[in-house]
């Protein structure tokens, strides 16, 4: 039973949450604040935490911050429709993921399922002895490892959350192929969660937008109109 932490000054977002994942076979440490939840870190830290921004006492961006400092544990930021600035800056810092609110809650645990399968797999190729080297992608341009879920173009770093790495991962895996929106829901959601059109469209234009900040010239992720997206080589 994986342990998971909910750091968020909104009690009725943290009651919600921990029975919604207390459901799904989690176990729930819940927090008020970044400090006590620190505390609680320093004695033992969860498999994985949820983070609201701004909190009272610590922050979230401070409270990821002190957790780097000593673990890679899978952190996802709770975040509202204006913290745009926060969200890039907490990936940079070392964030996973990121989660809008108000947000569903169906969402969520997807969310945490898929960092939760990402670091049992790491963990296992580790164990393994597995060469990591093997595992990357290249094409053209674009570098990824998905054991490190890092991404780099023209030798820059880029990044992204897990939606967003796994979109450009099933684009880039056949350069010049179609993938439709509803191929690519089924790479980036669980098939009992609903998502639109305009879900996946948003993800496809955050995606360029990051990769834009390495280089203004980016044009790989070619849009086909009423049919989907492609990854065409450079």
């Amino acid at each position: 039973m994986s342990k998971i932490a909910l750091v968020d000054d909104d009690r009725n977002i943290l009651t919600s949450v921990a029975i919604t994942l207390e459901a799904e076979g989690f176990e729930v440490e819940t927090y008020n604040d970044g400090q006590s939840a620190l505390d609680a870190f320093n004695k033992k830290m969860p498999d994985m935490a949820v983070f609201d921004i701004k909190m009272p006492r610590m922050d979230g961006m401070d409270l990821l911050q002190r957790v780097r400092q000593k673990s890679k544990m899978p952190v996802i930021f709770l975040t509202s429709k204006d913290d745009e600035i926060d969200e890039v800056l907490g990936l940079r810092m070392g964030a996973d993921d990121y989660v809008k609110k108000p947000f569903s809650q169906r969402l969520l645990v997807e969310r945490i399922r898929a960092l939760l399968r990402r670091q049992d797999t790491m963990a296992s190729d580790a164990a393994g002895g597995e060469v990591e080297e093997a595992k990357l992608m290249v094409r053209g341009e674009l570098t990824m490892d998905p054991l490190r879920h890092s991404v780099s173009w023209k030798g820059q770093d880029v990044s992204l959350t897990v939606t967003e790495f796994l979109l450009l991962q099933a684009l880039a895996q056949r350069p010049g192929f179609v993938k439709s929106r509803d191929q690519l829901m089924d790479v980036a959601y669980d098939d009992q969660v609903y998502v639109d059109d305009r879900t996946i469209d948003s993800h496809i234009k955050r995606l360029r937008k990051k990769m834009r900040t390495v280089d203004s010239e980016f044009s790989a992720i070619e849009t086909l109109y009423g049919i989907g997206y492609r990854y065409n080589e450079e």
